[in-house]
């Protein structure tokens, strides 16, 4: 049906599904370690960007950063963003742990029973995403434009809205935003013309845009339920899904964080923070909401 770009996602990962060829490994490698002033001092400036943070440095620090961010997450009562600042923190101690994965046992030894079965479902995710099976690193940066996601309050708004219509389940679809497009900041064509938030080629949205606009995010979203549903979701969801993308590691990865969201669907606050990092052969850096390719 579709192919996602380059899609992104795993918390330090490029992402380059075997099943598009865009040349641009996107997404995901968590930002190198960056000095940066602290965020739980009382003193501490008020936290605006991503770029005021910075990863742990041990196996310790990721461990006690991971139950921070996992507890936050999961505790009702803070602003957006707040919660916003604290799924930046998230996306760096994931990648921490996914670029040192010696650290892996020891962290987990650390993680408390509340929180080891979180910390060990992202971490899955993104090994899947980190398979060699999905290609090399590009040399370039790819040609996008980041946008500013709609608030996550209305997206998961669009996404129940597609549940009832389809069948399919919410999560999986916020899974699927998540992976192809970051919540629908990147913008852009891959290079099999896929389009849109949620990727489709020319055929399938003219099968099932239903009259919409591929870049909208309502439209795409309602699109992806009614794609999955005809692809058999209520029978077999990861039959499904690999009709959407047809990569094992895209349909495991969807899986698990779908998973995380229906446990508790607090968790999405934090996936909808999570940034754009681009790794090239030159290093990782990340492309901040309004960032285009220089020409």
């Amino acid at each position: 049906m579709k192919r996602a770009w380059a899609a992104l996602v795993a918390t330090t990962i490029v992402l380059a599904l075997a099943a598009c060829d865009d040349g641009a490994r996107s997404a995901e490698r968590s930002a190198p370690p960056r000095e940066a002033p602290s965020t739980t001092s009382a003193t501490a400036p008020p936290v605006t960007s991503p770029d005021q943070l910075a990863e742990p440095t041990s196996a310790g620090a990721a461990a006690a950063e991971l139950v921070r961010v996992e507890r936050a997450l999961r505790t009702d009562g803070a602003d957006p963003q707040t919660r916003t600042t604290i799924g930046w923190a998230q996306q760096l101690a994931y990648g921490a742990l996914s670029s040192h994965p010696e650290w892996t046992d020891a962290v987990f030894a650390a993680l408390p029973a509340d929180v080891e079965p979180i910390v060990r479902a992202n971490r899955a995710a993104a090994a899947h995403l980190e398979s060699p099976s999905l290609g090399p690193l590009p040399t370039e940066l790819p040609d996008w434009t980041i946008r500013t996601p709609l608030p996550a309050s209305m997206l998961v708004g669009f996404y129940q809205e597609a549940e009832r219509e389809s069948g399919v389940p919410w999560p999986y679809l916020a899974a699927i935003h998540f992976v192809e497009t970051r919540m629908g900041r990147i913008h852009g064509n891959s290079s099999a013309g896929a389009r849109g938030p949620m990727q489709f080629i020319a055929s399938s949205w003219a099968a099932y845009g239903n009259g919409g606009n591929v870049d909208d995010d309502h439209d795409a979203i309602l699109a992806a339920g009614r794609y999955l549903a005809a692809a058999g979701a209520s029978r077999d969801i990861g039959r499904a899904l690999f009709a959407y993308n047809r990569s094992d590691e895209y349909v495991a990865a969807i899986e698990v964080y779908a998973g995380v969201i229906a446990a508790d669907a607090r968790a999405y606050d934090g996936y909808h923070a999570w940034q754009v990092y681009v790794t090239t052969t030159a290093g990782t850096r990340r492309l901040p909401e309004g960032w285009t390719r220089p020409t």
